[in-house]
């Protein structure tokens, strides 16, 4: 049967046992319905082939040989991904627009006997409720944005304000991406689209009547850009600030870092960045740095110099009269848990119950 999807938590609460989604690769490699598995039933080329002769040739003859090939692939995935999956296994389906491909595909598990629904819309329902709650609709829940000079452990207080019972969204998580030159993470970034949606279902799960927390960034992180809804909410806000010492600053980095640090031509690459920004003989002491290891006095040196000054100027354009400052002696384990208990108490004082 159908699913008609009117909001982005209909789809939390349907209680399937897997989403599937039947376009091509590429499709599906640009964006998906977080969670959704991919089971082609055309392929990339197959895909272009089909359209083609749909275009070019006739629309019978498209259909028709469609029909073949997801016949094909179909097969193929009953006897693979599928094999293992009992009677009372329950999937739900979507291809583009919830038409051919999804349809024929959820017909055939219908004819195995399982309870096969599909999307009304497809995909571009997905869409069309995700632009709606990134784009669209204001962000009604007060915002608090949690600031600070590079090295202050903002993402983990995040973490740990979370784990007391905090609303946070996590935009470097979304993002896979630390929000800097140096912030690449393994396994690269999501398309623009896939970051929204997974934005998408955070902002779902939000309690309007209650704050949420947010990690100060610029409108873009890495290569995805933060969508409407939020960035104005967090433009808006007021904001705590974590001051930390550049030491503890700068010894916290290294050890967030150690994935890069352990990668020397990834990291002398990155500082290569910085030439536009600084002289020659500064890039080479950096250079020298990194290449002997000297990791934490580098992100000392690249904090001073660097990102220090840009964060001071972004952050004069807030003002200070919707501030709370919290300062960290230390950024250890024992330091970050007080920091964090700290932390939530400036956000109570910011947005009282």
């Amino acid at each position: 049967m159908p699913v008609t999807l009117a909001s982005i938590n209909d789809l939390l609460r349907l209680g399937v046992d897997a989403i599937i989604d039947v376009r091509s690769p590429a499709e599906y490699a640009e964006d998906h319905v977080p969670g959704a598995i991919s089971l082609p039933v055309l392929d990339d080329a197959e895909r272009a082939r089909v359209g083609t002769i749909y275009k070019q040739q006739s629309p019978f003859l498209a259909r028709k040989i469609g029909a073949a090939l997801v016949a094909r692939n179909a097969a193929a995935h009953l006897e693979g991904p599928l094999a293992d999956k009992g009677g009372g296994w329950r999937p739900l389906v979507y291809c583009w627009r919830g038409g051919q491909r999804s349809g024929s595909f959820s017909t055939i598990l219908a004819q195995v006997g399982w309870r096969s629904d599909t999307i009304v819309g497809g995909y571009k329902s997905w869409r069309r409720l995700v632009v709606e709650i990134t784009h669209d609709r204001p962000f009604t829940a007060p915002v608090v944005v949690l600031d600070g000079n590079t090295g202050s452990a903002k993402t983990e207080v995040l973490a740990r304000a979370a784990a007391r019972g905090a609303q946070v969204i996590d935009l470097e998580a979304l993002a896979n991406h630390r929000g800097s030159l140096f912030g690449a993470m393994p396994g690269g970034q999501p398309s623009q689209k896939a970051f929204e949606g997974r934005l998408a279902v955070a902002m779902a799960g939000i309690d309007p009547g209650r704050p949420v927390l947010v990690e100060a960034e610029s409108n873009r992180i890495g290569r995805v850009t933060v969508p409407k809804a939020l960035w104005l909410a967090m433009v808006a806000a007021p904001r705590v600030t974590i001051e930390a010492p550049l030491g503890a600053r700068a010894d916290y980095l290294a050890a967030a870092y150690a994935d890069l640090t352990a990668d020397p031509a990834a990291l002398a690459a990155v500082v290569d960045k910085l030439r536009p920004f600084h002289a020659r003989e500064v890039i080479e002491r950096w250079q020298g740095m990194a290449g002997a290891g000297a990791f934490a006095p580098l992100a000392g040196e690249l904090m001073s110099a660097h990102y220090d000054p840009r964060y001071g100027k972004a952050r004069a354009k807030h003002g200070t009269d919707r501030e709370r400052v919290v300062r960290a002696a230390a950024l250890d384990a024992a330091g970050l848990d007080r920091l964090a208990e700290a932390v939530l108490d400036a956000v109570s004082a910011l947005i009282p119950r």
